[in-house]
This record gives C-alpha cells, sequence and structure tokens, in this order.
C-alpha cells in the first residue's frame, strides 16, 4: 500500500490528518504526483467524514502557501471581508472606500460572478476604463496612497485550489464545509489581511438556503480564520430577498455611489455599517461598536467616504466623474415597468430565480465566455412585507444595447413575485438572522 493510498484509507476510517499528510496531499496534487483518482478519493472521503478545525486550517495553510502569498505588513493594519454572494450584493463596493476615509486600510480581492450571484469585478468593469487586473506592486502602492484597493484575483494566488476545485465539481463534493472553508480562505489570507469580517448569506437567494447551514459555513470561516493566527469575525445576513433595489452591474455602482453620499437603501447601508463596524474596532481604532459605527456614519455624511472613492476610480484609471454624474455609466436603451397583477401584499421574492433572470438580459454570464452588458438590470419596487396595488410596478426592467428579451420574459419576472391578501404571513428573514 503506498503512503498516499494510506492517507485515503485514514481518512476513510474516520482518522484526523496530520498537518504534514494534508501538506503531501496538496503539493502532490498541485504538481501533478498524485493522480485524479488517488485525490478524488480523498476529496469523498472528506465530504463524507469531515475535517476537524485543525485540519480544515492545515488544508488551508497548504493550498494557500501552494503559490504566491503577500506580505502587507508594510502598511500596517489591513483589513478584508468576504461574502458568499447574493442577488444585488454590491457591499464592497461602499466598503472599501468607507473604511479608508476612517483610518482602516482595506485591500480585497474579488471575483466575477457566479452562477444567480453578481460578481464584484463585473459591477466595477461598468465604470468606463476602471482596471482590475492589477500586480502586486500596484495593489500596494493604491493601499498606501488611496487607502484601499479592489482588484482581481491573480493566477499565481492557490494554485492548488483551481486543480482541487475542477476535481470537487466532478466528483460531487463541491458541497463540504471543510472544503468550501479552505478553498475560500487559501486566496482570502494569501493576500496577507490582519482580520477578515465573513458574510455569510442565507435564504432561497443565497448558495445556503438553509440558515443552519449557512451557521456551519460561518462557524468554519471563522473559526479556521482565527486558528491561522487572523482576527475574524462574522454575520449570517438575509438574502431571501435582494439587497438594495438595484440589480446589475451599471445601476449596482450608482446605488453604491448612492451609499457613500448617504443615501439610498437603508439595508444596503446597514450591511455596509455592520461589516464596517467589525474592521473599525479589529483595527483598534474604536473601542466600542456604538463608537465604531459614528465614525463610519460620519464619514458618510461629511463626504470623506465618496471623495476616497473617487480617488480609487482614479487611481484605477476609471472615470472619477461617475461620483458626481452616475449618468456617464453605461445606460440602458429600454425599460419595461413589471405590474402587479392583483392588490395586497408582497409575501415572497423568488430571489434566486431573479438572479438568473438577471443573466439572461446580459447581467452575468450562462457561459464562461458570454459577455456582460453592463447597462442591463432590474430595480426592485416592492419587497416583501409591503403593500402594492393593482397595477403598481413591483420592478422595473432595464434592458442595455446587448439585452435580448426571451419569450414571456416580463411575464417570468412578474412570477418571481408572490402577492396575497393583507395579513397573510411574510415570508422574511431578519436583515441579521446570526452573529457569529
Amino acid at each position: 500500500m503506498s503512503l498516499f493510498v494510506r492517507t485515503i484509507v485514514k481518512k476513510r476510517d474516520g482518522g484526523t490528518l496530520t498537518e504534514g499528510e494534508v501538506a503531501d496531499f496538496v503539493s502532490g496534487v498541485t504538481s501533478g504526483a498524485i493522480p485524479d483518482e488517488q485525490a478524488s478519493a480523498l476529496l469523498m472521503a472528506i465530504c463524507c467524514r469531515g475535517m476537524t478545525t485543525e485540519e480544515t486550517a492545515a488544508l488551508t495553510f497548504a493550498m494557500m502557501r501552494s503559490g504566491e502569498t503577500w506580505d502587507l505588513s508594510s502598511h500596517g493594519f489591513v483589513g478584508d471581508k468576504h461574502s458568499t454572494g447574493g442577488v444585488g450584493d454590491k457591499a464592497t463596493l461602499p466598503l472599501a472606500p468607507l473604511l479608508a476615509s476612517c483610518g482602516v486600510k482595506a485591500g480585497m480581492m474579488s471575483g466575477r460572478g457566479l452562477g444567480h450571484t453578481g460578481g464584484t469585478l463585473d459591477k466595477l468593469e461598468a465604470i468606463p476604463g476602471f482596471k482590475t487586473g492589477l500586480p502586486k506592486e500596484e495593489f500596494d502602492r493604491l493601499v498606501a496612497k488611496v487607502g484601499c484597493a479592489l482588484i482581481g484575483q491573480t493566477a499565481t494566488i492557490a494554485p492548488a485550489d483551481r486543480r482541487l476545485y475542477a476535481l470537487r465539481d466532478v466528483t460531487g463534493t463541491v458541497e463540504s464545509i471543510p472544503l468550501i472553508t479552505a478553498s475560500i480562505l487559501s486566496k482570502k489570507l494569501a493576500t496577507g489581511a490582519h482580520a477578515v469580517v465573513f458574510d455569510v448569506k442565507t435564504g432561497n437567494g443565497a448558495f445556503m438556503t438553509d440558515p443552519a447551514d449557512a451557521e456551519r459555513l460561518g462557524r468554519a470561516l471563522v473559526d479556521t480564520t482565527r486558528a491561522t493566527g487572523r482576527k475574524a469575525s462574522g454575520y449570517i445576513t438575509a438574502m431571501d430577498r435582494p439587497l438594495g433595489e438595484a440589480i446589475g452591474n451599471a445601476n449596482e455602482v450608482a446605488e453604491s455611489i448612492q451609499c457613500l453620499k448617504g443615501e439610498g437603501p437603508a439595508d444596503l447601508r446597514e450591511n455596509v455599517l455592520l461589516l464596517g463596524v467589525d474592521l473599525v474596532l479589529a483595527a483598534g481604532l474604536e473601542t466600542s461598536p456604538k463608537e465604531a459605527r459614528r465614525r463610519l456614519n460620519s464619514a458618510l455624511s461629511d463626504g470623506r467616504a465618496l471623495e476616497v472613492f473617487a480617488r480609487l476610480v482614479s487611481e484605477q484609471q476609471g472615470d472619477a466623474a461617475i461620483c458626481e454624474d452616475p449618468s456617464r455609466l453605461p445606460q440602458p436603451v429600454r425599460k419595461a415597468e413589471v405590474r402587479a397583477a392583483e392588490a395586497g401584499v408582497v409575501t415572497r421574492t423568488a430571489t434566486r430565480e431573479l438572479g438568473l433572470l438577471a443573466i439572461e438580459i446580459g447581467c452575468g454570464r450562462a457561459k464562461k465566455d458570454d459577455v456582460v452588458d453592463p447597462a442591463s438590470g432590474f430595480r426592485i419596487l416592492k419587497k416583501p412585507g409591503q403593500k402594492v396595488e393593482k397595477g403598481e410596478p413591483l420592478l422595473l426592467v432595464e434592458f442595455g444595447p446587448k439585452a435580448r428579451e426571451g419569450a414571456g420574459y416580463l411575464d417570468r419576472v412578474g412570477a418571481c413575485f408572490t402577492i396575497a391578501p393583507e395579513g397573510a404571513p411574510v415570508e422574511s428573514l431578519p436583515f441579521v438572522v446570526k452573529t457569529l
């Protein structure tokens, strides 16, 4: 029996792998020394048997060390956040400049849309000229000069994750919480943040629709991050309705600018403040959540947060004039209202389906090589719990120049809203479902 087969058998039988065994697995997968069938067998054993926090931390570290790791110590404290994603989730865009305006440096590496959820990079690239594919040297320059940076993932960060994810995708092991945790954190921690706040979404528009599953993932993310010596905190937040009102790319940038002006949807502002408070506290700039929140609100109300965002856009070669004139962002060529077929109260929003319908008009990608139409999107006008009259608009569809409206499209969008007589029970989670 080979040494690696012994590792497979050990985990298959419920044993705990040593740090060395985990490291040998990751290095063997990365180099190709371990064949796919054996790597897949261990992944399935992990999926079925689970991992301890120590094992998950060892896997995270090994995957992180498979590529480039960044040392940000020259910047002092640097904070980061991670969201598991949802529909209308644009919190990164206002959060990073808000933190920087309050004295917390924020270095954030983001990805593109995945499934029905939007991608931060696609939103940022809706800004004319904005560059996200930047090297480490430029990331350092931005953090030092502006106080924050918003860039895309690089090929040199955690290459083991790409190989392991490809195997997980075809072996039925994607849902394993230890494997999800290591996948997320190997990339997140490789970029050198000193503290991470996690926003784990739950509800019908999240990957983790069950709050109990979301809590298990959130606990794993927080505990594993702490086991690596970093600060970590997190929340389970609602994604049974879109975050904010805008769904798309350019329109979500415009809504983020509203937020940075201290305006816009209350739930987006609360999401940004919730995460921001934890990083202000982690940085040691305040000692109480109340004072941290006051510091953040002050930067929104006096214009400092928006000024930082304008500088960031300019430094990343984008058109900073959008901060004063959002009409410079890509604009729709046509709009259509989706109206209520009856009077009553909205009791449910099919949020995942809304995300998928947004992809149909170009807000995301059904296939890897699809082209995003940054001007397309939705504006949510009614959410669960709100009254509606017959014929009143529920949602505004914005068609960009590349958008194609499929058969029965508006009817399918309308079917995402459940309307019942007043007094009917409303399906709506509290915004903060749980603090981790």
